[in-house]
């Protein structure tokens, strides 16, 4: 927008005003606050380097000068990260000065604790590197560009104030490739130092850009390194949502379990008692007899609503002996193989068992089979289930046979959905699931 303040200095200059703001002292700052930086750069290189000056002399042979540039490169290359990574910090911090946008470290979190994952996880990032290619470019350039900022200041400077220190009787004096020693002959070179001293602000200006450009460039994470970062956040995201959902769901299956359930079967007992009681024939009998037949369907329903909640087989013995409860429940005849050398994590495990219960009551509903075969195998860090009925099979997700669904509660975990389901059968619905097993202890 027009009437957004602008970012940076570079781009401040566009505009009119820009003498009046404050960028040209926050440009200014930014520069004299590189000073300090480049010297904590410089510093330990050269404190490194005193010990080997001996052998750099004009007569030190070639194999000597040879070693010296391999051993500098090597402890660059080696202790360079540890003194760049928290300047990096600082720097980014610094760059505020003259950058309004956000800069973030590019940097993960190491995978554990302690100092070798840390080591590990920063030496193998593409921007510790670019933090010390930005350092030492930094050290590097830095003295030769300041120096000509700091001659072209001085020399504006300087002319402005010739005819005045010629007046006091000094010269003649040196205003770059020219001398002069009258104050007349000075006023024309302090003149146009005059009109050009407006121009010193934008110069500041565009020195401190420049090198904010290239801190922004170098310091922060790519757009590769920032793409991988959000996925790794959604994958991350996506994990605690299932969790959060697994654990919701439990909490439903025993909240209805220990508290609905419980007071609906003290009500079918009492109603039971209560018939009992009641001479048989009479209107009251009756009522309560079809209260109490109604509360026991109601038992049922509900028996098989927390049991489709989350079934407590599952949570008790794992998902192989809950496929063999799922298959004796299923209307078609279901063969079940599981060979499992130990359980999954739970959202996995959950996430498998409704999987199968899905895939055989679509086979019941929509194939028009009559049996059916579930397998379970681990092999390789992938659990994969297989479960094959002998309909009619054409199963098409288009057509809303729940295979959709199926698909999207595999992929949430990051596992995948495959479909065989040729004309005349027989379907096979393949899912493989990424995990690892908790196996038993052994002995």
């Amino acid at each position: 927008m027009p009437n957004d303040p602008p970012p940076t200095p570079l781009a401040a200059m566009r505009r009119r005003g820009f003498l009046l703001t404050s960028w040209p002292w926050r440009a200014a700052g930014y520069l004299l606050s590189t000073v300090p930086v480049v010297l904590a750069v410089s510093l330990p290189p050269v404190l490194l380097a005193l010990p080997v000056l001996p052998a750099v002399a004009p007569d030190a042979a070639f194999g000597e000068r040879a070693f010296l540039a391999v051993l500098g490169v090597l402890l660059v290359a080696g202790l360079g990260p540890m003194g760049t990574i928290p300047l990096a910090g600082l720097e980014r911090r610094r760059l505020r000065l003259v950058d309004l946008r956000s800069t973030g470290s590019g940097h993960r979190r190491p995978p554990g604790r302690g100092v070798l994952p840390w080591l590990r996880t920063r030496y193998t990032e593409s921007v510790t590197w670019r933090e010390l290619g930005y350092f030492l470019l930094l050290a590097a350039t830095t003295p030769v560009l300041y120096a000509a900022l700091l001659s072209a200041l001085a020399f504006q400077v300087g002319a402005v104030a010739a005819p005045l220190i010629l007046l006091g009787g000094g010269g003649p004096m040196a205003l770059g490739p020219v001398k002069v020693a009258a104050p007349e002959a000075a006023l024309p070179y302090a003149l146009a130092a005059l009109v050009l001293l407006p121009a010193v602000p934008y110069l500041l200006a565009l020195t401190a850009g420049a090198q904010a450009a290239l801190a922004r460039a170098l310091l922060q994470r790519g757009s590769g390194e920032r793409l991988q970062a959000e996925l790794v956040e959604v994958a991350r995201s996506r994990a605690r949502l299932v969790d959060a959902f697994e654990a919701e769901r439990r909490r439903i299956e025993r909240d209805l379990h220990d508290g609905a359930q419980q007071r609906l079967l003290s009500l079918t007992m009492k109603l039971g008692l209560a018939r009992v009681d009641l001479p048989p024939g009479s209107p009251a009998a009756d009522s309560v007899a079809d209260a109490h037949q109604e509360a026991k369907q109601l038992m049922t329903e509900l028996r098989e609503l927390v049991h489709g909640i989350h079934p407590r087989v599952l949570t008790d013995r794992g998902l192989a002996a809950a496929l063999g409860e799922l298959a004796d429940r299923s209307p078609l005849a279901v063969a079940v193989e599981a060979d499992l050398p130990g359980r999954p994590p739970r959202h996995v495990e959950s996430t498998a068992y409704f999987t199968v219960a899905e895939a055989l009551t679509n086979a019941a509903k929509h194939s028009g089979a009559d049996r059916a075969g579930v397998a379970a195998r681990w092999d390789g860090g992938i659990l994969t289930l297989e479960i094959i009925d002998d309909g009619v099979g054409g199963a098409d997700p288009g057509r809303g046979t729940g295979l959709t669904g199926l698909a999207d509660r595999v992929a949430v975990i990051d596992g995948r959905l495959l479909v065989s389901s040729p004309a005349g059968g027989p379907t096979r619905v393949r899912v493989e699931l990424p995990c690892d097993l908790n196996r038993p202890p052994s002995g």
